[in-house]
């Protein structure tokens, strides 16, 4: 847990719930903050089980991955390549093309190019191209007369894609199955406050919208996790124009560190599905492997 990424306050949020949860489940669990002494304080641990609630850079890219498999300690979530693949929104974006899934127009431009000229048509959206939890998000308006002013800690590069208007849908897949759809609804923009300050959002489980388009994000969801090669828990997020009916129904991006905190979208659905929170970690922790 916690770590030292942008998402550092979100990690740390999920780990201790986690924890109690797992706890409350009758196992034992040491929390461990990640920093550069975590392959020796793993070592020194020897556990069962790393139930990897990281979030950002560095623990759901691969990297704290590749250390587990290292050290041969079975993991929760996704393995090093389905991590690392799902981290990078571009090349995630690519495959989800190559299977047909529906997608918006996006490149990867240089930070400075960014900010001198609009790079795509408004509106548009720029973002980190491997970063979550909504970090570091712009949104260009269709009538902005000039291009965005980006904040010095964005990277050098980053992603600029076609804004996708409509309705913010999300489907958790658990394992082989697609749980349920949620619809999320806020007074603006699903935004970092939106996602994890108490009241921020509103969660409609499950989502009423047409069964055609709950179908559609069920299928797409499934797709998504399969064609990463993701294993465990991970929620794909949608955008839905209702004005265009089935054809306005966007794959965003899939999370392969879904957040676990009290505000947190992935324990809704299972909790919609008759699985409580710790039994939700538990899966988790029995699902875990460094062999696949």
């Amino acid at each position: 847990m916690g770590g030292p990424s942008a998402e550092r306050e979100v990690s740390l949020s999920t780990g201790r719930e986690c924890a109690a949860a797992l706890r409350g489940e009758g196992y034992e669990v040491v929390e461990v903050d990640a920093g550069p002494d975590l392959a020796v304080r793993l070592d020194d641990l020897k556990p069962d089980v790393a139930f990897n609630a990281l979030h950002g850079r560095w623990g759901e890219d691969g990297c704290v991955q590749g250390l587990l498999e290292w050290l041969r300690i079975p993991y929760t979530h996704s393995g090093v390549l389905a991590s690392a693949l799902a981290m990078d929104k571009q090349r995630a974006k690519g495959m989800f093309r190559a299977v047909g899934l529906p997608i918006v127009e996006s490149l990867l431009a240089p930070k400075d190019a960014v900010m001198a000229d609009h790079v795509l048509a408004p509106p548009y959206v720029v973002k980190p191209n491997n970063e979550g939890s909504s970090v570091g998000v712009y949104i260009v308006h269709e009538n902005a007369n000039s291009p965005p002013k980006l904040e010095k800690t964005m990277p050098a590069e980053v992603m600029v894609e076609t804004y996708a208007p409509g309705r913010e849908l999300t489907t958790t897949v658990m394992g082989d199955k697609s749980l349920t759809v949620t619809d999320i609804l806020t007074d603006g923009w699903y935004d970092y406050h939106a996602k994890y300050a108490p009241g921020g959002s509103r969660h409609v489980v499950p989502a009423e919208v047409p069964k055609v388009i709950f179908d559609a994000c069920m299928e797409m969801a499934l797709t998504a996790h399969d064609t990463l090669g993701c294993r465990g828990v991970t929620r794909t997020d949608f955008r839905w124009d209702e004005a265009r009916g089935q054809d306005g129904l966007i794959v965003l991006e899939i999370n392969t560190q879904p957040g676990m905190t009290p505000t947190s979208l992935s324990p809704e659905q299972a909790q919609h599905c008759g699985m409580s929170f710790g039994q939700f970690c538990a899966w988790m922790v029995e699902d875990a492997s460094c062999d696949r």
